[in-house]
């Protein structure tokens, strides 16, 4: 049985990428498996993006390891403006060169960008790889985040390609060094990501939940799995409080999804 408390060996310690979200890293042993990619699924308004992008900000800040951020779905000025309500000012850190966005949804939709780091060319997954590569090795990233994989597999549409796709990044990103995050909708909470698929070709995945019991809302995170890593096998309540995502280990969610 998985005990949060429970001592790992020094050499496992370091092999770990703390998330250093309140709570999380008691679930899993400690920490995420360095460079390694996993998935953060769930349905809207669960908070996918925040929970990653504040993975994204602690490793920065806390940790002193750089970040990319590929926007796929909002561009980056929203992100930017989004993320100051929990007081983590992104600019500031780009400014800095520890934090690059790349703006990969604006030219898609045919809105020009002026954005530093643009995925300017017609969508396919190579041409966003070449640009986390070299955006990775200009502000030598060691961690990434993919928000999110639901855009790109609308743009694939056949599952089998979808996971074919989805596997040359997750890889990509774990070659060149980057404990990474990808984010995927869900529309239904039985399953833990959109096209079946996105689930297989991660280490991980974090399936987010946002439950409507009655007339209230409750939100939830449960591993779904996490590869090569003792983890919490229990649904575990979470809370979006004005500094992020605080998850409660020693508390749990007795209803099944």
């Amino acid at each position: 049985m998985f005990n949060g408390s429970e001592e790992i060996s020094m050499e496992d310690a370091a092999n770990r990428v703390k998330t250093g979200i309140p709570g999380f890293d008691e679930l899993c042993g400690g920490g995420l498996i360095r460079d390694r990619t996993y998935l953060v699924s769930g349905t809207s308004g669960a908070g996918k993006t925040i929970f990653s992008i504040q993975f994204i900000y602690n490793g920065i800040v806390n940790h002193g390891e750089n970040g990319i951020i590929v926007a796929t779905e909002e561009r980056p000025e929203q992100i930017r403006e989004n993320m100051l309500n929990f007081g983590w000012d992104l600019q500031a850190l780009e400014d800095e060169g520890k934090l690059a966005i790349i703006d990969a949804c604006s030219t898609k939709i045919g809105i020009p960008s002026q954005e530093k780091y643009v995925d300017v060319r017609p969508f396919d997954t190579r041409s966003m790889m070449d640009q986390i590569i070299a955006t990775q090795e200009e502000i030598d990233a060691k961690r990434a985040l993919v928000d999110s994989t639901t855009s790109i597999s609308f743009y694939l549409h056949d599952p089998a390609r979808i996971r074919v796709e989805l596997l040359k990044l997750s890889t990509t990103l774990e070659i060149i060094g980057l404990t990474s995050m990808m984010t995927c909708e869900i529309i239904d909470e039985s399953k833990p990501s959109r096209f079946g698929v996105e689930n297989f070709v991660t280490d991980g995945t974090f399936a987010l939940y946002y439950d409507r019991r009655d007339n209230v809302r409750s939100r939830s995170v449960e591993i779904y799995k996490m590869r090569g890593s003792d983890h919490s096998k229990k649904v575990h309540p979470y809370d979006i409080e004005k500094e992020g995502f605080v998850i409660h280990p020693h508390e749990e969610v007795y209803t099944s999804f």
